[in-house]
This record gives C-alpha cells, structure tokens and sequence, in this order.
C-alpha cells in the first residue's frame, strides 16, 4: 500500500490552485466544499470561477512563482502547462506541503480519491492513480448501494452520542445498542424520510435498554416484471437485510438470489385452483413474523399495489399496528410493453391506457366493458389467459373491431420472453396453438402495430427452464 488512506480537516486552511480552466474549476468546488480558504492563481480562469471570485476564493491574475506558495497548507498543481506543473509539484514538495499534480501521479504526495458524499458520511474509492476512470466506476456502484438519507441518519446518531452514553455504562453496551438500532426500523424510518418518527422509536429503544425492537417490520416489496435490472435501489438493499422472505410465484429465481442467502424462505405462490397458502393465511404470517420481531421480506411480482394484493395484506399489517414499508416496482404492463417494443400510449394511435384484471375475486370475469371498448385507448389485461375467450367475445359484442391488435407477452423483460401478436378475434385460437403459458400479459390496441417497426429485445432462448421461481418453489 503506497498511499495511507485518510482524511483531512481543510477548514480555513489556506490551499492554492495553480491553474483556471476546467480540472482546476473542479478541484476548486471540491476544496470550497471542505470550508478551506483558496487562493487560485492562473492568468485566465473559466466563467464559473469568475463568478466564485467575488465571495468565495482569492485570485491572483497572472503566471505562478513559488512565492505564490508560501504559506500554503495544500497545493494542487492544474494547468495545461507539464514544466509548470513540475515545478509547483517539486517545491511544493520540497517545502513540506501537500501538493497534487493532476494527472501525474509521481509528482504527488497525495491523492484525491472518487468520493461518496453523504455528508457527513463520506467513502473514498482510490486505485492509487493506476487508474482513475475505475476508481469512478466503482464510486458509482457505491453511489447505487448507499440510500440518500445516510448522512441524515449519522447526523442523528451523532446527536444522540452522549444520551447513548449515558445509558450505557461500557463501550461493549453502546457498542451492542448502535448495531441493533441502525438494523431495525429506527434506520429505516430515517430512510423514509420520517425523521421525527424515527427519533421518536430512538427514544423509546433507549428507555427500554435495548437496540433491538420487539415489533418488526415488513417490507412489502415489487419485484417487477422479472429483469432483475429494473429492481430499484430501495428494494434491493430491503431483500438483503431481511430475516425471513414471503415470496410469490412469479418471483425469478435470479431475484430471489439477489436477496439475503440467510434469510428464512417461505413460498406462498398462487397458481389457477392451486394456491400454497391462501390470501387471509399470508396476511396472517406476515403480522406473526413481525411481531416475532423480524424483518419480513413480502416479495411480490411486479407491482404490489397493480393486482398485486398488496392493499389487502398491508390492511391487516395496518389494523395490527405492524410497522410496514411498501416499494413500488416497474409493473407488468409497462415493463413487458416497452420489451416488446409496444408503447402503451402514441400520440397517433392511443391517448389513454386501462389495466383490467382477466379473473376477478369472485373467478368470474364481470368487467365495465363499455369503458373497455373505448377508442384510441390500449387495454393491458393481467391474468388474462384462462378467460381470453370470454375477453374476445365481450369487447366484439361491445363494439370493438375483431381486426384490433392484439398482443401475447409471455414471461416479459427475461430472457424467455416471446411475443405472439394477433387480433381481437383470433386471440382465443393463438392462445392454443402457440403454447402460452403464465405468466403472460395481453395488450389490445392500435399500438400493436408498432411492435414491428419498435420491437428492440432479442433475448437469448433459455427454453428448458423458466426463469420463474414456480419450478423451483424451496
């Protein structure tokens, strides 16, 4: 290891740039971030440090000389001259002081990392100058990995220090509450954005002495259409924190690989007259595990609340005071109409959508279907398979054309994906001879007939296995 990662406390250190264009702009930002005190000397600089002159930093409009440096704490060396880069790098250095000279790493005697900012917690991502461009690649990722809200929740963990230590008697003890608190709900609520509440559920953790809450939480989760590119951030860090996970059976086996290896897994997929466990039995388990004090997992397909039966479970949740976060995911019908290359509205062909349900509570398929049958409107029926000859026949009799396009989007946005376009009158028969299978997703409109001109995903054919956890329920 070259370089001994830390950090420096640059408040109302004087720091000198040499140099005015872009880099030395960016460098500028950063240091006046830090709260130094900067002096930029260069005979030109860019409009944004113009604009900086007049409160935030010192200029001095001319070419360097080495008494530019005196009195400096920390120099970074960024002009577009090499020989004069040398020379501020060389006495800088030789005069003791911190000196950077961008983009030559043998001339420094530090380095600036890529940085996360969530002030005040702060990650430094460095490759030691070998290659910057990783560096920022892997910042990036990290960027991906921490919520917004984290700094928010250091600032709030430090203004509770000193309570903390007054609670506690040892280092052991503080120690012990700090790790179960900010694994809990009180982090969460922070994340949430629910500060006062969050500081509320702190308070009532230190009274009783213990980091840990005895109610849980749970997390009713999107999985989205089956791409497990398109979880969101949130949902991601929730599936690898979780005790246990409830999960459905349109559920792909790659996302429930995403989620934490040693969580408890309890399967409850539905199929047509084949559920695992009812409705009102699921609502149940998840306030049990709760109440047992665990983060529960409630993995769903797609969106929760679009079909998803996320209201019913989250009633219960609600009705027993079990705390609960719910995340939205990308949901069926848009992630398979955008991988199918049909938009769900066009200026030329569709100025409204509706999604309807192809198998109601009750198993019939009573619909408004009137409102269906409007024009320029696509319609995008869940659950659609088993009743499509019923679908067919009531939007004909309503008025709708049976030469209106129509689509069959078997497991969309995975690799299995196939689309089998038809019409309205010979959906019924495209159904039996294509070999569709759930989960498949039916859009009738106008907007069909782009999927030709507009159909962009060729996924590689995985045939022999489906992607969804229904073949591998454990």
């Amino acid at each position: 290891m070259h370089h001994y990662p830390t950090f420096i406390n640059l408040k109302d250190k004087v720091c000198v740039v040499i140099g005015g264009g872009l880099v030395a702009e960016r460098k500028v930002k950063a240091l006046l971030k830090a709260e130094a005190n900067v002096v930029v000397v260069a005979p030109e600089i860019t409009e944004r440090l113009q604009t900086l002159t007049q409160k935030h930093i010192a200029y001095e409009a001319r070419e360097y000389a080495e008494t530019d440096l005196a009195g400096a704490f920390l120099v970074i060396a960024a002009t577009d001259n090499k020989d004069i880069n040398r020379q501020v790098g060389e006495y800088a250095d030789s005069q003791n002081m911190l000196v950077n000279v961008v983009d030559n790493p043998d001339l420094c005697n530090f380095i600036v990392p890529s940085i996360v900012d969530r002030s005040p917690v702060r990650i430094a991502v460095s490759t030691g100058g070998a290659s910057p461009v990783l560096a920022r690649q892997l910042r990036m990722k990290l960027e991906t990995m921490v919520p917004a809200s984290c700094g928010e929740l250091a600032a709030i963990t430090e203004e509770y220090r000193n309570k903390v230590k007054a609670r506690f008697a040892t280092g052991n003890e503080r120690k012990t509450f700090w790790e179960s608190a900010l694994k809990g709900p009180f982090a969460e609520l922070v994340y949430a954005g629910q500060v006062q509440d969050a500081r509320r559920h702190l308070d009532k953790l230190l009274e009783s002495g213990s980091g840990k809450s005895e109610m849980g939480e749970v997390y009713l989760v999107g999985a989205g259409p089956g791409d497990p590119d398109l979880l969101t951030f949130k949902a991601v860090r929730l599936m690898q924190q979780a005790d246990v996970m409830v999960y459905d059976r349109l559920v792909s086996k790659t996302i429930l690989d995403m989620a934490n290896r040693q969580a408890e897994r309890i399967y409850v997929g539905k199929e047509k007259a084949n559920h695992a466990v009812p409705q009102d039995r699921i609502n149940d388990l998840l306030v049990e595990l709760a109440k047992q004090g665990k983060r529960v997992l409630r993995l769903k397909g797609g969106d929760p609340f679009i079909f998803g039966r996320g209201g019913e479970e989250i009633e219960t949740l609600a009705e027993e005071g079990v705390p609960f976060q719910v995340v939205p995911a990308v949901t069926a019908a848009s992630g398979c109409s955008s991988y199918a290359g049909i938009p769900l509205t066009h200026r030329d062909y569709a100025q409204s959508v509706c999604f309807a349900t192809g198998h109601l509570k009750d198993g019939t398929i009573n619909l408004n279907w009137e409102h269906l049958t409007q024009e320029n409107q696509t319609v995008v029926f869940y659950m659609g398979l088993t009743g499509i000859k019923v679908i067919s026949q009531e939007l004909q009799e309503h008025g709708m054309s049976p030469d209106m396009p129509a689509a069959l989007i078997e497991q969309g946005t995975t690799r299995n994906q196939r689309v089998h376009i038809g019409t309205l009158a010979t959906l019924p028969e495209l159904v039996e001879t294509s070999g569709v299978r759930a989960p498949t997703l039916t859009i009738i409109g106008n907007v069909v007939k782009l999927h030709d001109k507009l159909h962009w995903y060729e996924p590689e054919r995985h045939v022999a296995a489906s992607e969804f956890s229904k073949n591998d329920p454990k």
